[in-house]
């Protein structure tokens, strides 16, 4: 690893370790109506296949908070309540199964209760998240530092913190969110200086699939290049489970952890002499269910592949109508342009018994 992680605390939500130099988590959040127990264990289900960790469902009344005992029951994840404004959800959620919280102090009623949810917190031994989003700071803060800056976003973190510490409750991890990349990241900077608990990554209403991908990346990626992060959660305008997919991307780039393929492929030129973009989509869907940790290229021609791709464990090059397939860079077969997918998925398969062993 090319940096030195900021040492947290250590707290656990259910068997999933956060902080304390445990691997960074992959978390989501359902979009189903939590009230909807088949759907939204469905949804869980879906979302720990494609690696999440730990998931987060809305708790919008107490049929949601109730419903909580149904999901809890045969999820094969944590499940984290996510609360506002009222206290009595919180404890009918934890009381219900769930994991973990996710509050607001300053939102959910008062000195009165947050000591509610703090007691039934302890009773069971479930961690709290607090949250300090730029669009939900308190009225005294901004007018203090003149809006929703870092050092307002930090500060609003630090009150609530204080205030269960007060109360004698230390098993948080806090998040500092804002739509704005630069603002998240110098808000993590600042509490990181001030702070030990767990830190969860995000950048707050990033957008759709394209435009949320990126700054995800560029603000939680920075931040974790930096050594800082314990859990993250890449909120897209999108199905759930491309959170999760775009989060184990990349953490592999940051060279953190790594699940399943990862694929390499060029961006095609005048030289390519094969239809690669549709086989690299085709590949994508093929290679999911692969969950060894290699590397798979699929390279247009032969200067791309297997020459550059030499260090991938399998890979393929195309030619005109034929293309070959290639094994740490040593030539495996030659075959037509049209069987190139199915020699390719041979060959992984070969590879992947191999590392099972």
């Amino acid at each position: 690893m090319p940096f030195d992680r900021l040492q947290t605390r250590r707290i656990n939500i259910g068997q999933v370790p956060i902080g304390g130099g445990a691997p960074v988590v992959v978390q989501s959040m359902t979009s189903t109506d939590t009230r909807d127990v088949a759907a939204t264990r469905a949804q869980i289900a879906r979302l720990a296949q494609a690696g999440c960790e730990v998931v987060r469902c809305a708790v919008p009344d107490l049929e949601a908070a109730q419903a909580f005992r149904g999901i809890t029951a045969s999820s094969p994840l944590p499940v984290i309540a996510d609360i506002h404004f009222d206290a009595s959800l919180a404890v009918a959620a934890v009381e219900n199964g769930a994991a973990a919280l996710r509050i607001n102090p300053g939102n959910i009623g008062g000195e009165a209760a947050v000591r509610r949810v703090v007691d039934v917190a302890k009773a069971f031994g479930v961690p709290i998240r607090v949250g300090a989003n730029s669009g939900s700071l308190p009225k005294d803060l901004l007018a203090a530092h003149g809006g929703p800056c870092p050092a307002a976003i930090v500060e609003a973190a630090l009150r609530q913190a204080r205030l269960l510490e007060a109360m004698g409750f230390d098993h948080i991890k806090v998040s500092l969110k804002s739509s704005s990349v630069l603002d998240t990241i110098a808000a993590y900077r600042l509490f990181a200086k001030e702070c030990d608990y767990p830190l969860h990554l995000g950048v707050t209403e990033a957008g759709g699939l394209l435009a949320g991908t990126v700054k995800s990346s560029v603000g939680i990626g920075a931040l974790l290049l930096e050594g800082l992060g314990d859990t993250l959660r890449v909120s897209l305008t999108a199905d759930p489970v491309r959170e999760v997919e775009v989060a184990w991307h990349l953490l592999r780039a940051c060279g953190l952890r790594q699940r399943g393929v990862e694929i390499i492929s060029c961006p095609t030129c005048g030289r390519t002499e094969i239809d690669l973009i549709p086989l690299l989509e085709s590949a994508e869907k093929e290679l999911a269910s692969i969950k060894a940790p290699l590397t798979v290229a699929i390279m247009g021609c032969v200067v791309n592949g297997p020459g550059e791709a030499a260090h991938a464990d399998v890979g393929l090059a195309g030619g005109r109508g034929q293309g070959v397939i290639f094994a740490k860079g040593q030539v495996v077969k030659k075959v037509a342009e049209a069987d190139l997918l199915t020699a390719l998925m041979a060959e992984v398969r070969r590879v992947q018994d191999e590392w099972d062993s």
